[in-house]
């Protein structure tokens, strides 16, 4: 059996402040940053039909193997609705990194005013959470790339499939190497989701030693 390929993603958590009157340095970041948790709303709308997409290309690949092979003919045409699903998921996946690459276009934008910070212990912090979210965008940044060729391996297997003459040793090689390319994928997920709980925690970090009033909702 191939392996299950669901994923589970952290997002950043959303603050809110009470009273904004003036426009500090501190306040300026936070509304830099908050925008950054608005342009993420693409991404997280992306998760659950992305599972679903999964879902289904799982159940026709689980259909395929119960098949003979004197039922070509059913096999070709369920492969065929599975690589459709694969372009599905590609387009999930892109409009997922391009939520991505907004948000962290955004986030940017509080680092110049980290100069502008007189206590020392917010600029500490600042510059924490500024760390923190560079390795959580890079973390993403590998965690695409390995589903890209995870993506571009589903897309060779249904291709395959097409085969008349496809030898089942040839098969079992090409899933033993999707399965080890989701392997990774998991692996740069956790990685991923590591480094969101800990952006979310150094951002509560930031706003305490910024004394500004904020609120905040936990991601589901």
């Amino acid at each position: 059996m191939r392996y299950f390929k669901v994923m589970t993603l952290l997002f950043a958590t959303a603050f809110f402040m009470v009273a904004c009157s003036s426009q500090s340095p501190e306040e300026e970041m936070y509304e830099h940053m908050e925008a950054a948790v608005s342009l993420e709303e693409s991404f997280r709308e992306q998760q659950e039909p992305l599972k679903e997409l999964e879902e289904q290309e799982e159940e026709i690949y689980n259909q395929i193997i119960e098949m003979n092979s004197d039922e070509i003919s059913e096999i070709q045409e369920l492969s065929s609705e599975a690589a459709s699903i694969v372009e599905k998921r590609q387009e999930r996946i892109d409009n997922e990194k391009d939520s991505i690459d907004q948000a962290k276009e955004e986030f940017d934008n509080v680092k110049p005013l980290v100069e502008e910070l007189e206590s020392n212990e917010t600029k500490e912090a600042a510059e924490e959470l500024i760390e923190t979210m560079d390795q959580r965008y890079e973390a993403y940044q590998e965690l695409y790339d390995s589903y890209q060729v995870s993506l571009g391996l589903d897309s060779d297997l249904y291709e395959m499939m097409q085969d008349e003459d496809l030898k089942k040793e040839d098969l079992q090689t090409k899933v033993n190497e999707i399965n080890e390319s989701y392997n990774e994928v998991i692996e740069n997920n956790e990685v991923f989701n590591e480094f969101t709980n800990e952006y979310n925690e150094n951002k509560k970090d930031f706003y305490d030693a910024s004394e500004l009033e904020v609120n905040y909702e936990e991601s589901e």
